[in-house]
């Protein structure tokens, strides 16, 4: 069965529960009759002349390189505000917490190069798309739907060991989950999964986190001076930064899509960081 650039990308809206396409995500140069996908977490201008050398009718890259992905992209980071007031914080200070992050990244998007990879793609013709946002949300369900088999006298360590069980993308990944602020012996306690939100919130979003009734946040990625000044601020205090890795975590969301499309009979290679399942 072929599909088009359309069609695959209302496969991962439908997976991730969105009715309208995120601000990261976006089809650069559409195409139909598709039956071969070259997937990957970052494809370039280089990976794309490869795709289609290869025969690749298709590049499929997980991060925003440019278009309207890259110039939406602060949209996507107002979840964290929403996620922040679904956990107890009151909305002004979770505004507070993104100002300076919203604003940042808007002046980011307004730097960027944002037809570089794009005018490539449509050069080869190539259909060229991405897709963040909706496959981020599709890991951090799966993320969360294990934190919650886990019991009121559960430790942090229970959580590492139930998601290694769980997931082979972890098992596979040559990094490491790493408890950056606390103890692997620390009640779990009230527990985020802070992911699915553009990037991660850093040292803002976790301080509010932590000062508003939660005990553990997880990351799939924080900066070292963001770790450290929450691990000098709060881990006295019996807190728990919980970071799973990029690249694994991004592959959590990435298969359940890849296998989605597969059932459709696309042919699917993965390259560029995706981890077997």
């Amino acid at each position: 069965m072929a599909l088009s650039t359309q069609e695959i990308l209302q496969i991962a809206l439908d997976m991730a529960g969105f009715t309208e396409i995120p601000g990261d995500t976006a089809v650069y140069h559409p195409g139909e009759g598709l039956t071969k996908a070259l997937v990957g977490i970052d494809l370039d201008v280089p990976e794309l002349w490869i795709a289609k050398q290869l025969g690749f009718d298709v590049a499929i890259s997980h991060h925003p390189k440019g278009g309207a992905s890259t110039l939406n992209f602060p949209e996507v980071l107002y979840r964290h505000i929403e996620m922040m007031v679904e956990h107890g914080v009151p909305r002004d200070v979770a505004e507070e917490a993104m100002r300076d992050r919203i604003w940042d990244a808007r002046c980011h998007a307004q730097i960027a190069n944002y037809d570089h990879a794009p005018s490539f793609a449509r050069l080869l013709d190539l259909p060229y798309m991405n897709v963040h946002l909706p496959l981020d949300e599709v890991g951090r369900k799966r993320m969360v739907r294990v934190v919650e088999t886990l019991g009121p006298d559960a430790r942090v360590q229970d959580l590492v060991d139930a998601f290694y069980e769980a997931f082979g993308e972890f098992r596979h990944a040559e990094t490491q989950i790493e408890v950056r602020v606390g103890s692997p012996s620390n009640s779990l306690g009230r527990v985020v999964v802070a992911h699915a939100c553009g990037t991660n919130g850093g040292y803002p979003v976790a301080k509010t986190y932590f000062e508003h009734g939660v005990d553990t946040v997880i990351y799939i990625h924080c900066s070292g001076p963001d770790s450290r000044r929450l691990k000098e601020e709060f881990e006295a205090k019996g807190k728990n930064l919980v970071v799973t890795g990029h690249i694994a975590s991004d592959s959590l969301g990435i298969n359940p899509f890849i296998a989605e499309l597969e059932k459709r009979g696309l042919e699917v290679v993965r390259v560029s960081g995706v981890l077997p399942p």
